[in-house]
C-alpha cells in the first residue's frame, strides 16, 4: 500500500525536512504542502491524501479550526495527526477533540515520523498513554461519571475499550484477553459504532471525557 502524505507547516524549513524523511520510504509520498490551516480544506479535496500531518500552532488558520473543518465538511476525510512542540500543549488535546488521529512531537525521530504515518494509515492510534492520561487530567469537563452507559457497551467491550485507552494494539488486546485478533477487531469496530466515532482515538478521548477512564495526574 502506497500512504499519500500532505503537508501543513507555517515553516518552510519543517515542511523540506518533513518532505525529505517521507519521500524516502517506498510505500509514503507526499503530494503536496500547505504553509497555513486555511489551504488544507482544497488541497484535500484536490489531492485526497491518505494522511495529513498538521502543524497544531499556525498564524492564521491553526491546526485545530483546520482539522474540525476537515471532519465536518470533507468526505471521507483523511487521518490527520497534528505536529507540535511540547506534548502538553493545550492545543494538542483540543486538536483530538476535533477529530486528530493522534500527535507527534517535532523532535520526534524520522522512523517515529515515518511509523506514525503508517499507524494512523491503517486504522491503528497514535496514542501515548502517559501523554493523553496529562492532557486529560488538566482539562477535566465535570465530575467523573460512566457517561458511556447509554452506548450500552457489553462487558468485553468495555475490557477492550479500557485496554485502547491504555495504548494497546489490536494484537497486544488479543494476546491480553486470549482472542483472536479479527475478534478484537470486530469489538472495536462494535465500540466505534456504538460511540459513534470515527476511530481509536476519538474512543479513547471520549472514555476519558464520559469519566469510563479516570486520567491520574
Amino acid at each position: 500500500m502506497n500512504v499519500t502524505v500532505l503537508l501543513v507547516d507555517d515553516e518552510q524549513l519543517i515542511r523540506a525536512g518533513l518532505r525529505a524523511i517521507v519521500d524516502a520510504e517506498p510505500d509514503l509520498t507526499v503530494v503536496g504542502e500547505a504553509a497555513d490551516g486555511a489551504e488544507v480544506p482544497g488541497l484535500v479535496t484536490r489531492l485526497r491524501p491518505d494522511v495529513v500531518l498538521m502543524d497544531v500552532r499556525m498564524p492564521a488558520v491553526d491546526g485545530i479550526r483546520a482539522t474540525r473543518h476537515l471532519m465536518s465538511t470533507v468526505d471521507a476525510p483523511p487521518k490527520v495527526i497534528v505536529v507540535t512542540t511540547f506534548e502538553n500543549d493545550d492545543y494538542v488535546y483540543d486538536a483530538l477533540l476535533a477529530g486528530a488521529s493522534g500527535f507527534l512531537l517535532k523532535r520526534a525521530r524520522p522512523e517515529e515520523i515515518v511509523a506514525g504515518i503508517r499507524t494512523v494509515a491503517t486504522g491503528e492510534s497514535l496514542l501515548f498513554p502517559a501523554a493523553i492520561r496529562r492532557l486529560a487530567a488538566a482539562h477535566p469537563r465535570g465530575p467523573a461519571r460512566d457517561g458511556l452507559t447509554s452506548a450500552a457497551l457489553t462487558d468485553r467491550e468495555r475490557e477492550v475499550l479500557r485496554l485502547m485507552a491504555a495504548g494497546l494494539s489490536n494484537t497486544e488486546i488479543a494476546t491480553n484477553l486470549y482472542l483472536g485478533l479479527q475478534t478484537v477487531k470486530t469489538h472495536v469496530g462494535n465500540i466505534l459504532a456504538k460511540l459513534g466515532t470515527r476511530d481509536r482515538t476519538q474512543a479513547v478521548i471520549r472514555a476519558y471525557e464520559s469519566g469510563f477512564v479516570t486520567p491520574k495526574p
